[in-house]
């Protein structure tokens, strides 16, 4: 396989990875959780989520023929949290993310040279991948331990469960070796 070939079906399988501890974090919690904020300069999770969003359908949208920040995005009304229910929540949560994945998939390996904006400054198509690759797991990862810290103890991990590291490493080695991406089996887990 060619390495940018290899390249796109890794970064795909990562997003798909950090879209499922999410949606798994997420679906741990009462709908009521999903809009507390602790202080005025904390976002709930569902404020965090139509920022990701929002930032998904800007960047996204047009990917190759328009600036990544449309004019039409008002990113600081992604912070005015206006949802109301789970439901709304987990609409907004996958129209970013189907807009993201379905321009993701349509990518070839020879458009990965290609340059795009974002706010009028020059990315390559992998240095655009590799700025949301850090992104959008960031708040994912908030999204996690926010979520972690409301349920409490009565968590369901989505890792390596606490003093588990033992037996979680003794399963792995004792499998032949092979080479495949780390999510492979993750996402299998949580299906």
């Amino acid at each position: 396989m060619e390495a940018t070939e290899s390249y796109l079906e890794s970064v795909k399988k990562q997003f798909l990875y950090y879209k499922m501890l999410g949606e798994k974090a997420i679906g741990q919690l009462e709908p009521h959780q999903l809009f507390v904020a602790v202080n005025e300069d904390t976002n709930s999770i569902a404020t965090i989520i139509k920022h990701i969003s929002g930032n998904m359908l800007s960047r996204w949208k047009d990917f190759l023929t328009s600036d990544g920040e449309k004019e039409w995005r008002n990113r600081d009304a992604e912070f005015e949290n206006d949802l109301q229910s789970k439901e709304e929540v987990l609409t907004v949560w996958n129209k970013g993310w189907d807009c993201f994945l379905n321009t993701l998939n349509e990518l070839k390996p020879e458009q990965l040279s290609d340059i795009i904006y974002i706010r009028n400054e020059g990315h390559t198509v992998i240095e655009a991948i590799n700025r949301q690759l850090a992104h959008y797991p960031y708040h994912v990862g908030q999204i996690v331990f926010y979520a972690k810290q409301l349920k409490n103890s009565q968590w369901d991990s989505l890792s390596i469960p606490k003093n588990k590291s033992g037996n979680y490493n003794a399963e792995k080695f004792a499998k032949e070796k092979e080479i495949k991406n780390f999510t492979d089996d993750e996402l299998k887990r949580f299906k």
